[in-house]
């Protein structure tokens, strides 16, 4: 994947932290030598568009609910045409967003156009470069979230300019070169939702009664559960509802809690099905948003109740937590005595479990299932002494597939590092690519999958600003 590239044969001192030496053909120019700044408002029958960090600007149609759509004062949202760069509210922490659509946008933000200096490919991964990042990180105003870029102080910022050719000759090998590697990152999380399926299909099985976990079959016997959506269960299990065998919220934080206190905070997006994607907040009380209310304890199992996070589920089976809160989209249930708490954990993860947080969800923008409609739910359960082996079975049926998925998701992490790490030294002039031939099928990577915060939401501005 990686040829063997070498700096460029002489270099000029930039004077800049964020960019260092740069190749002697090269030119410094600031950055209002190299944009126009595009302030054209009265469109309202344009596409509304959205800023995402992925997938630059693009029409909010794309991601239906997942933004906020404005309804009215559209003549006052600024034009944007393809080939334009826009400064979101998020740009100081994942650069300026290219427009690959015409459309209109919030009037907060600013929308740049490239003169004929600047080619807009070789810009488009400047502008996502972690160098240039720190260099917008210089230029924010604001103490809170949703900090605004200075538009006067980047436009007196001057930035690295290589000569045309060889700005398109930058732009076509990063195309061709983070194609291969968004489309190999691709593969290897197919193969984790392959592997991720596979394991779920082997807890399904096991606390659903389907497979006997002492033999490997089905169970001698079965009975009626008297529930229609739970059908035949084993002879010896019981139904029960949820609130039977586990508790839910027993601790919150109420508005009287210590201002200096001090916790860890787990957001919703960052649990899926049995894993932690991220690492929690430390936050003290005084600074938490209003929703970090729900403690957890060692051996609970919280699960998301909002439909949007559909597998937010994660059991707590570190003996050693403690000061962890979760968001109220979550519920979190402690396990009664009747039930072993990692059983709980896998219990909640099954399918017939989501399948009837979905339909009972109510609510448009982000449906969601009460606690108390939750708890209600029916589910079958084993003997305790049952428990224990299908735990322990889940548990060595499941842990090469672990394995292979940590495995997997460290090679994602170095493939997305090499590519950062790629991207800066290219368009910084650090290695030289101009001998390099770029295969013509070479391709820009706007199919990179968005993350579920890509989009701009909560943060976007009001139409009326």
């Amino acid at each position: 994947m990686q040829e063997n590239l070498k700096p460029y044969p002489q270099y000029k001192e930039s004077g800049s932290p964020w960019f260092g030496n740069y190749p002697a053909n090269w030119e410094l120019l600031k950055t209002k030598y190299l944009f126009n700044e595009r302030v054209e408002k009265g469109f309202p029958n344009e596409s509304l568009l959205a800023a995402t960090q992925t997938k630059g600007v693009v029409p909010k149609a794309q991601y239906e609910n997942r933004t906020v759509l404005a309804q009215k004062d559209l003549h006052l949202l600024k034009l944007v045409e393809p080939g334009d760069f826009v400064i979101s509210l998020r740009s100081f922490q994942g650069g300026i967003e290219k427009a690959y659509f015409r459309g209109i946008i919030s009037p907060a933000y600013t929308v740049m156009i490239p003169s004929t200096r600047i080619n807009a490919g070789y810009f488009k991964h400047l502008a996502k470069s972690i160098p240039f990042i720190k260099l917008l990180t210089t230029c924010v105003t604001g103490i809170r979230e949703g900090q605004n870029i200075d538009y006067e102080i980047l436009r007196r910022n001057k930035l690295p300019v290589p000569p045309l050719t060889e700005q398109h000759q930058i732009a076509s090998y990063l195309d061709w070169k983070t194609s291969q590697i968004t489309k190999f990152i691709k593969a290897k999380k197919r193969l984790i939702e392959l592997l991720k399926e596979q394991k779920q299909v082997i807890i399904n099985d096991a606390v659903t009664g389907k497979i006997n976990v002492r033999t490997g079959k089905p169970y001698r016997k079965y009975k009626n559960s008297g529930v229609e959506w739970l059908g035949m269960v084993p002879e010896e299990w019981e139904v029960f509802p949820l609130k039977k065998i586990a508790s839910s919220n027993l601790k919150t934080l109420g508005e009287k809690t210590n201002s200096d206190y001090e916790f860890d905070y787990l957001e919703i997006n960052k649990v899926k099905a049995g894993y932690l994607i991220d690492t929690p907040t430390r936050l003290v009380f005084k600074d938490a948003p209003s929703r970090a209310r729900r403690i957890v304890n060692y051996g609970d199992t919280i699960i998301s109740t909002v439909r949007t996070y559909l597998r937010s589920v994660y059991y707590i089976s570190n003996p050693y937590v403690k000061d962890l809160v979760v968001s109220t989209g979550f519920c979190v249930l402690t396990p009664k005595s009747n039930i072993v708490p990692s059983c709980l954990g896998y219990l909640l993860r099954s399918d017939y479990i989501i399948d009837r947080v979905i339909q009972n969800s109510i609510g448009v923008s982000y449906p969601a299932i009460s606690d108390s409609k939750l708890m209600s739910l029916k589910v079958s359960l084993p003997p305790i002494n049952e428990q224990s082996q299908i735990i322990k079975s889940i548990e060595i049926k499941t842990e090469k597939i672990d394995l292979s998925i940590s495995t997997i998701d460290t090679e994602i992490k170095l493939l997305q590092e090499y590519r950062i790490r790629l991207i800066a030294d290219v368009v910084t002039g650090k290695v030289d690519v101009r001998d390099v031939v770029v295969p013509v099928n070479a391709i820009d990577t706007m199919d990179e999958e968005a993350d579920e915060n890509d989009i701009e939401k909560i943060e976007e501005p009001s139409v009326n600003e």
